[in-house]
C-alpha cells in the first residue's frame, strides 16, 4: 500500500484515518529562506517552531504505542528539536549525527558545518521495534585485521552520502527534462532504508508528512511496509507518482543488501524479496486530496 495525499501537513493529519502509524520520518523545510513553490521558508522563528510543535504533537496522537519518530534537522536547531520532543510527549532515544560525505560548509568565525542531526524518539519509554543493525563498512586505515562479521551501528552515521545539489548527486537524484533537479533536498534511499530497517517490521505503517518526491514510500514498498505520504507541492506529487510507476535501478535497495548481511534475522527484518517486476503490485492509491488543502 502506497498512499499519497496532496495538501497541507496539519490539515491532512487532522483528516486522515489509516490506523496507528508505527514510524514517522519527519524532514520538514528548515526555515532557512529556500525557494519553495508552496511554502514560505522564512517564517518568524517562534511561528516556525510552534508549527513543528503542533506537527509532533499530532503525530504522537496518531502513532501506536512504542512508535518511532525520526526528526531530521540542521545542527544549529538541536536545542529546539530536543525541547519540542520533550514538550510534546516523545521520549528521546538517540541523537544521531548524520555526517556528510561532501565538503563542509565554510564559516568565517566558526568551524565548518559537516553534519545534520536526526532525533530518534519513541512514543513511550521503549520502542515497540528496534533492530540493532550490523553493517559492513570499509575497513578504516588504522585497523590491523579484517572483520569477520561487521560492526554494530552507532549513533554516528558517516557512511551515507547526501544528494547535495552543489555536488555530484549521481543517478539517484530526480531530474527534469532540462537536467535540473526536481527536489533540491531529496533524501537518499540508503538513509530511509537504514531508518526503516532499524525501527519497523514488514507490514508496519509508515508516515512521511513532508513526503517530497517519495523516497520514504519507495523504500517502504520494497521492504513490505505500508506508507502514507503528505505533500503540498503538486509537482512533487507528480514526480513521486512517476517514480513509483516507472521503477528506477537507482531506487533499488537490493544494492545495499550485503551491507546489512551480518544483522541477526536480517531476512525477516528485510521482508520477503519479490521479483523486481512485482515490486509495486498491490493496492496503490497514488494521489488523494485532503479537505482544506
Amino acid at each position: 500500500m502506497i498512499e499519497t495525499i496532496s495538501g497541507d501537513c496539519l490539515t491532512c493529519l487532522d483528516n486522515i484515518d489509516y490506523g496507528k502509524f508505527d514510524l514517522t520520518f519527519l524532514d520538514p523545510p528548515f526555515n532557512q529562506g529556500k525557494e519553495y513553490r508552496n511554502h514560505k521558508d522564512n517564517l518568524p522563528e517562534s511561528v516556525y517552531w510552534e508549527w513543528m510543535k503542533d506537527v509532533c504533537r499530532k503525530i504522537l496522537e496518531l502513532s501506536s504505542d512504542g512508535a518511532a519518530l525520526y526528526f531530521l534537522q540542521r545542527e544549529k536547531n538541536t536545542g529546539e528539536v530536543l525541547r519540542i520532543i520533550k514538550e510534546t510527549g516523545w521520549t528521546l532515544q538517540n541523537l544521531v549525527i548524520w555526517k556528510k560525505n561532501t565538503s563542509a560548509i565554510p564559516g568565517m568565525y566558526r568551524f565548518g558545518k559537516h553534519y545534520q542531526i536526526i532525533a530518534f524518539a519513541t512514543k513511550g519509554s521503549r520502542p515497540r521495534v528496534f533492530h540493532w543493525l550490523r553493517i559492513d563498512p570499509p575497513l578504516p586505515n588504522a585497523y590491523r585485521f579484517q572483520r569477520k562479521d561487521g560492526v554494530y551501528l552507532t549513533d554516528v552515521w558517516d557512511d551515507i552520502r547526501e544528494l547535495t545539489s552543489g555536488y555530484f548527486a549521481g543517478d539517484e537524484a530526480l531530474r527534469a527534462e532540462n537536467g535540473e533537479r526536481i527536489h533540491k533536498q531529496q533524501s537518499p534511499i540508503h538513509l530511509l532504508l537504514r531508518i526503516l530497517l532499524s525501527s519497523t517490521n514488514p507490514g508496519d505503517l509508515v508516515l512521511d508528512p513532508f513526503a517530497g518526491t517519495g523516497t520514504t514510500s519507495v523504500v517502504a514498498q520494497q521492504l513490505q511496509r505500508r506508507s502514507v505520504g503528505i505533500e503540498i507541492d503538486e509537482e512533487n506529487v507528480i514526480a513521486k507518482k512517476e517514480r513509483i510507476e516507472d521503477f528506477r535501478k537507482s531506487d533499488d535497495i537490493l544494492r545495499y543488501a550485503d551491507y546489512y548481511a551480518y544483522t541477526p534475522e536480517i531476512e525477516n527484518i528485510w521482508g520477503q524479496q519479490p521479483k523486481r517486476s512485482k515490486l509495486y503490485q498491490g493496492r496503490s492509491q497514488l494521489h488523494l486530496s485532503c479537505t482544506g488543502s
